[in-house]
């Protein structure tokens, strides 16, 4: 179920399941100058009953009806303790309010993004953007820029939005929508001080009143029990503390045993509590626990290894060592005892219940030897499926890290149609892949941890979480460190360096870039060691050029393109000239620029390689306006223009409308230069990112 992905409409729509979610990146209907975006509604659908809450409904509701003009959104602040069903009302409430929304409803659980404690509020703001339509082409990079974005595409709309479990303020503000006539619903366990908005009003959410709980139970078991014992079914509601989460767990626990009396039931779990001196929640779920099968028992005290919100079969699997229907039978097990909730994309643990499992766990197993073995199995899965991904999405590239050891003989390894669904998957499961890497490292299992990084690169260059990305390749950096592996060494400084000079970190980057240079002075002479020694330069090439040395960036990479040359790597050579001629072509040396244009044109044209042939033919066009050779120009940006719709690269294709019309003007061609950037900015708006004029 946390698989399942579906594209249609000529591959112009875009549902990911995600995150317990669906995520509509993007769906046009019909297509062309008149598709329109589909409206985002990311709530769950309604499931089971929902009791009373009548005077915190009518408190929101009120505050949405007073709420002043010119006073910036409406943000209703639920607080309470975990379990006391605060999600459960904001969504009820945002699902009885939406029709008020027209232009969507979001969510964002912030306990997603949380590593160690803190959120990384750029990521949270790209999860956000992504609901507005935003696709990873077109989502600004920075934190500011992000903010800024955000402000842009929602002053003029009335949307809803749910933001889950938030701690401070400082993580709720810069997701809040633009418009005044917009309403954010946020949960946190306590008051957020420091949460700056004109327009707040707190919620505090308390237990649910013994009568509201004993109806909720009573929907969960329609059972003659609950009638005719009701001091005990008194007892129960009253152990429970007024909270749903337990509720739903004691309900699914005396539905399971239907023959016995309810009184005996309860004073089963009161004997437990005096005996062993723990909260008669405690006893309830340890009830449902013991109440399962052997296997189901197990996953249960494994699943909080999982360093992901959405519980899928194939990770269930891996845990346990065993295959996807067995482990899909094991989470129903869970969902059927109420110690699991399902969601679109799989299952979730609540967090109370999450605690209770590590406890059992840890009951089980004192010296965390099921617990480690788990977790192994569960990291080289990982590393199998998302380096099958890598292999699907980018093809055969420079990677050092070996193949991890087969699984068991009942583990199904994942197999990839196409770069599309590959990359769909890596974004799926990047929450889980980057938590593989911290905890690999916590481990000790220093070449998992790096080894994971590999494809997360792909990722990375197709999605920029770069919050997370920071964190998983300094990751990767010390385990490569601590493995001693030189090519490693490496090659995880300079990825590092990439996402850090894109926020513009570049003293930072520089240092990880002169490091792997002196690293990479001792590597050997194999084909790949030299071909690494070529990429390290090329990085500080790259690096340069975007500091704005330009000879730099020139020197760097025809060094590294001789040593393509020298080991006869055709593509590297390609590649690298095709970065000469760009930098030549910013110069302003254009016959320059030209002449290296046409090489690596020639070159992607001789290699049969489509993609840069169209890439080198663009920029040689550029370079050919530049020269003055308007009509040898004009051929190849026709052509570039023709490939990017082909593919459906709406940033290239974009890029191309621009020079286009940049190109209709040196031909004296002004109204038709103007049709070129309006229909640019109509394709760069299509697909969720700004208009030239309002670009950071």
């Amino acid at each position: 179920m946390a698989d399942e992905t579906r594209n249609h409409l000529d591959g112009r729509a875009h549902v990911v399941v995600q995150s317990g979610r669906i995520e509509q990146l993007h769906q046009y209907v019909g297509g062309g100058a008149d598709a329109k975006p589909v409206v985002p509604f990311q709530l769950p659908p309604a499931v089971g009953r929902f009791e009373n809450r009548v005077a915190e409904q009518e408190r929101i509701r009120r505050a949405v009806e007073d709420h002043a003009p010119q006073a910036g959104p409406v943000v209703a602040l639920l607080t309470g303790i975990g379990g006391i069903g605060k999600t459960a009302l904001g969504f009820h409430v945002a699902r009885g309010l939406a029709e008020r929304y027209p232009d969507g409803v979001l969510y964002v659980d912030l306990d997603d993004l949380r590593r160690d404690g803190t959120v990384e509020v750029a990521d949270a703001l790209g999860d956000v953007l992504a609901g507005l339509g935003v696709t990873p082409q077109w989502m600004e990079r920075t934190f500011a820029a992000r903010g800024k974005q955000l402000w842009t595409l929602t002053r003029d709309k009335q949307l809803l939005m749910v933001i889950d479990n938030a701690r401070f303020g400082s993580e709720v503000s810069p997701l809040l929508p633009a418009s005044d006539r917009s309403l954010a619903i946020v949960t946190s366990q306590g008051t957020l001080y420091d949460l700056d908005v004109a327009a707040a009003v707190e919620v505090p959410v308390g237990p649910l009143p013994a009568g509201d709980a004993v109806e909720l139970l009573r929907h969960l078991v329609d059972d003659p029990r609950l009638s005719a014992e009701p001091e005990a079914l008194a007892d129960l509601v009253e152990g429970c503390a007024g909270l749903p989460a337990a509720l739903l767990v004691a309900g699914r626990w005396v539905r399971k045993y239907r023959r016995r009396g309810l009184s005996r039931l309860v004073e089963e779990l009161t004997a437990e509590l005096r005996e062993k001196g723990i909260p008669m929640v405690e006893a309830v779920w340890d009830a449902a626990y013991e109440g399962l099968g052997v296997q189901a028992a197990r996953l249960y005290r494994l699943l909080p290894v999982l360093p992901a919100p959405v519980i899928g079969e194939g990770p269930a699997a891996a845990l346990l060592e065993c295959g996807p229907d067995e482990a899909g039978d094991l989470l129903e097990e869970l969902q059927i005892a109420g110690l699991l909730e399902e969601s679109v994309a799989g299952w979730r643990m609540h967090g109370l219940l999450r605690g209770h499992a590590e406890r059992r766990s840890r009951q089980a197993d004192p010296a965390g030897r099921e617990r480690g073995q788990a977790l192994g199995a569960l990291i080289g899965w990982y590393r199998r499926q998302a380096a099958r991904a890598d292999r699907t999405a980018a093809g055969a590239r420079m990677t050092f890290a070996p193949q991890p050891g087969p699984a068991g003989p009942d583990v199904r390894d994942l197999v990839f149609e196409d770069k599309r669904q590959a990359l769909r998957w890596l974004e799926e499961h990047r929450l889980a892949l980057y938590g593989c890497v911290r905890l690999a490292f916590e481990a000790g299992r220093y070449e998992d941890a790096w080894g994971l990084c590999e494809p997360l690169w792909t990722h990375y260059l197709d999605h920029p979480h770069l919050g997370e990305v920071l964190a998983a390749f300094r990751t990767g950096v010390e385990a490569a460190d601590r493995t001693e592996f030189l090519p490693a060494m490496v090659r995880m400084r300079c990825q590092l360096a990439r996402p850090l000079w894109e926020l513009g970190r570049y003293e930072e980057a520089a240092r990880h870039v002169g490091r792997a240079l002196h690293a990479a002075r001792a590597l050997g002479e194999s084909f790949e060691e030299r071909r690494l020694r070529a990429s390290t330069v090329e990085f500080q090439g790259l690096l340069k050029a975007e500091r704005g040395d330009l000879p730099g960036a020139v020197a760097d990479f025809t060094a590294s393109r001789k040593i393509h040359e020298q080991i006869g790597n055709a593509y590297g050579v390609l590649l690298l000239t095709h970065q000469e001629g760009k930098v030549a072509l910013r110069r302003g040396d254009s016959e320059e620029a030209v002449r290296l244009l046409e090489a690596a044109h020639a070159a992607a044209v001789e290699q049969g390689r489509e993609r840069m042939a169209a890439r080198t033919g663009f920029e040689l066009g550029r370079a050919l306006r530049a020269a003055g050779r308007f009509q040898e120009a004009a051929v190849l940006v026709r052509a570039a223009l023709e490939s990017a719709r082909q593919r459906g690269s709406a940033t290239e294709e974009t890029r191309v409308l621009r020079e286009s019309a940049e190109l209709a003007e040196a031909l004296g061609e002004a109204g038709r230069a103007e049709e070129y950037r309006a229909e640019a900015d109509r394709v760069v708006a299509l697909w969720g990112g700004l208009p030239a004029s309002h670009s950071s």
